[in-house]
Formats: structure tokens, sequence, C-alpha cells
């Protein structure tokens, strides 16, 4: 049983090797979307108050994030150990997780941090593109669709660049990211449970670091 935060900025490539993990090892991937979405679609208590704030296009506070984070791995698929993409962001979330896990006689056994440098990092997200009717997720340079322009499924579809890839914004996000989410890598260093994993390299070659780290 193992559980494994990921830590690293927008665009490192966290959901990626989160989905590799949890399948390679039958871990529970919970990521902070599909906790919200889950908690929301049956209706408990927090994720009414999580829905109700996101449909205001509030921040959900962090009282709220960590009853639906204890509500998602107290579920069963999450017994045999867990990897959790977005969650923490902020040292204390990060105090409140430990202190749920250890109400429960358990413990983080590691925070994977991956690291890429900006100038990649707003090189990749600025590539993004997506299908305006299915959604489906392009990037021009790593998996580009067949014609360069449009989505595979939708051909008459022009892909499109969201906003929040654009250079300036992915820069404002990766300020963010320093500011707020980069203290947790102090955190869980001065814990011992930092595993720090180079970002850069094919998604097999990360892969591969990122199991070795975690001694896995």
């Amino acid at each position: 049983m193992v559980r494994v935060v990921l830590l690293g900025p927008p665009g490192v490539g966290k959901g990626t090797q989160g989905r590799k993990l949890a399948t390679g090892y039958g871990w529970a991937l919970i990521s902070t979307g599909e906790m919200l979405r889950d908690a929301a679609a049956r209706g408990t208590p927090l994720g009414i108050e999580a829905g109700r704030r996101m449909d205001l296009g509030q921040l959900v506070s962090d009282d709220v994030m960590i009853g639906v984070v204890a509500e998602r791995t107290g579920q069963p698929d999450a017994a045999a150990g867990f990897v959790l993409d977005g969650f923490p962001r902020t040292v204390p979330q990060a105090d409140a997780l430990d202190a749920m896990l250890g109400g429960r006689g358990l413990a983080l056994d590691a925070a994977a941090s991956f690291a890429v440098p900006d100038d990649e990092l707003i090189k990749r997200m600025s590539a993004r593109r997506e299908c305006p009717v299915c959604k489906r997720s392009y990037n021009l340079e790593s998996a580009p669709p067949r014609d360069g322009r449009h989505c595979d499924d939708h051909p008459a579809a022009e892909l499109r660049q969201r906003a929040d890839d654009v250079p300036e914004t992915v820069r404002r996000r990766l300020d963010v990211y320093a500011r707020e989410t980069a203290p947790l890598l102090d955190y869980y260093r001065c814990r011992g449970r930092l595993r720090e994993v180079s970002g850069v390299g094919t998604v097999d070659e990360v892969y591969g670091a990122l199991v070795q780290a975690l001694g896995v």
C-alpha cells in the first residue's frame, strides 16, 4: 500500500505520469477535478457545497477540499494505495492531509516533484490545442492532429488554443505556482518524503525515473 502526492508546475506532466503509475500498480488515481466531480455527482454535503462554489466561479475553500479528499481517499478503490494529483497545493492543505491520514493511522509515503525549465513548460503549454466540439486535446509538437490544424475526429473543426495556454498566461500561472505551491517542496523535504524527478525526456523515460525515485 503506497500513498503518493504528485507535485510540479502546470504542464510538467503530472497527469500523464499519475495515470501510468496508478495503472501500473493498481492504485487509485485521484485528481482535484475528479474528486470534486465525484463528490458532486454523489450529492454528498461537501460535494454540493463544492459544486455551489464552482458554479459561482469561487475557489473551493481548504476545509471543503480536505473534506472531499477525506471522502475520496476513504473509498474502497483507494485502500490499496492512491496517487494524488492537484492536492495539496499549499502548506496548510498539506498539514490537513497529514492530520487526516494520521487520524486513520496512516501516513503519506512520498511526494514526487517533477521539474522542467520554465522555458520548456511555456513551449509545451503554448503548443496545446483543443477541439471545440469534443474537447479532445492535442499538442502541435508532441501529439499533433493528422493535418496539423483540425480535429482527427471532427475534420471540419479547427483546433483552438485555450486562453490559459497563451504564453503570457502560462507565465502568470508559473508565478502563482512558485509563490503558493513551491513551498510544499521544503515542507516535504524537511519531513524526508520529497522525491525529485526530472520531467525532461520521453514519457517512458520520466516514468522510469519516477518509479526509481519512489523505490516501487
